[in-house]
């Protein structure tokens, strides 16, 4: 991996970084769809590189399931058995034990799954996954972690901790002897839920192994907690980790909570939102989320977003259309499924642009007073008091928006969709 900052912001802590990995060169900060089987849901590998992606995500576990290392190793890996030409990540496995735990058993060995389609019990080991990984061949390949609900208490989640520190020293031994190190990537995970206390004494303790691992990754985050904890937990994150490393934020997909992570100092982000929304009809734009679902879009002859590049709006396909075949066509999925990924490339995209023209804070101000309306509408309180403390004010010239409290998640309470 070459890792080469290229901007920063003069305000908050965004930057502007080339990553190169094996298949060529990522800009960070960036989005990463998720093919978790090594499909992104409703487009092939040429229509996703076509839309300008040049990282996407696959999952250990699932691979490990169907169709299996056996398959992989005689494909060549994941970029050949999918025909994808770019960069590649992949989850350990670890996120499994929370998404799947009426299915797992964790132990200080791994994590004992049974099979879903066939009842089969499997050991996912720090080995394991990556031995598994490797079969993989993605170009940046995670430690196996032990994951637990952001919402768990008590001594679960000191014990989590500090056995995601142990694997990761096993990851590392198991990844050195591999003679991977050359073309794939270990990031860690740091983890400790929402105890700033367990959160530092990871990072410590993986900030030490630095010399072993090329990138590190904020997990445990994005489970159903309160968005004031949690945009604390990724800024105390973000301040201690390494500046020559890539910062990864797992889990992030809404357009609010990417704008802040980028402030806070993240370089990537994933998440199935983009195109499991596309899945229910909901489209993302600039001007907030549009449920093509809602009949008053039956005699829209827009597309989309007027000014969107992508095949589905470039083509002219009008809302009235998408309203008429969105719960009945798979066409529907394919199309809103573009969109919404250019969507999030178009937002990240943005900021980096503007990051590189030391404009950043006025991006973030006017983006955010687009896509949350008018003042009647208001901006989610965390969102406001997170970007306060890297130095960007949402009210300054807009002192007429009201202030939500709670989450705020836009897409949940909008009468746009």
């Amino acid at each position: 991996m070459q890792f080469e900052i290229l901007a920063k912001c003069g305000t908050t802590r965004a930057r502007v970084s080339r990553m190169t990995l094996a298949h060529g060169p990522t800009m960070l900060p960036t989005f990463m769809p998720v093919a978790t089987q090594a499909a992104l849901k409703g487009l092939t590998s040429h229509q996703v590189e076509s839309l300008g992606i040049t990282l996407m995500l696959n999952n250990t576990y699932h691979l490990n399931l169907r169709p299996g290392t056996a398959i992989l190793d005689a494909a060549g890996g994941a970029h050949e058995f999918q025909n994808w030409r770019r960069n590649l990540l992949t989850d350990s496995g670890g996120f499994q034990m929370v998404s799947l735990s009426s299915f797992s058993q964790v132990t200080e060995e791994g994590v004992l799954f049974t099979s879903p389609f066939s009842g089969e019990p499997t050991m996912l080991s720090p080995e394991e996954s990556m031995r598994i990984q490797h079969s993989i061949g993605a170009d940046i390949i995670m430690q196996l972690d032990d994951v637990v609900s952001s919402l768990t208490t008590g001594p679960r989640v000191e014990e989590a901790m500090w056995r995601s520190v142990r694997w990761l020293d096993r990851c590392i031994a198991a990844h050195d002897a591999s003679g991977r190190t050359d073309r794939q990537n270990l990031f860690a995970i740091i983890q400790g839920g929402l105890d700033e206390r367990l959160r530092s004494i990871c990072l410590d303790e993986m900030v030490k192994r630095k010399d072993s691992i090329p990138g590190y990754a904020v997990g445990g985050l994005s489970g159903g907690e309160e968005k004031d904890i949690f945009w604390k937990i990724m800024s105390q994150c973000t301040a201690k980790l390494p500046e020559d490393r890539p910062r990864y934020s797992m889990g992030i997909g809404f357009a609010e909570d990417l704008l802040v992570c980028i402030a806070l100092g993240i370089d990537m982000a994933d998440c199935v939102f983009p195109t499991r929304t596309a899945r229910f009809g909901v489209a993302l734009t600039f001007s907030g989320p549009i449920n093509l679902r809602l009949k008053k879009h039956s005699t829209s002859f827009t597309p989309i977003e007027e000014t969107c590049p992508c095949p589905t709006c470039a083509s002219q396909m009008s809302r009235a259309q998408l309203y008429h075949i969105v719960s009945h066509e798979t066409t529907a999925a394919h199309a809103v499924t573009q969109h919404n990924i250019v969507f999030q490339a178009r937002l990240m995209a943005g900021a980096r642009d503007a990051i590189m023209e030391d404009r950043f804070p006025a991006y973030v101000r006017r983006f955010f007073s687009t896509y949350f309306g008018g003042p009647d509408d208001g901006y989610p309180k965390w969102t406001v008091d997170a970007l306060r403390s890297v130095g960007i004010d949402l009210l300054e010239g807009d002192p007429g928006h009201k202030v939500i409290l709670g989450n705020g998640a836009k897409w949940e309470y909008s009468d746009r969709l």
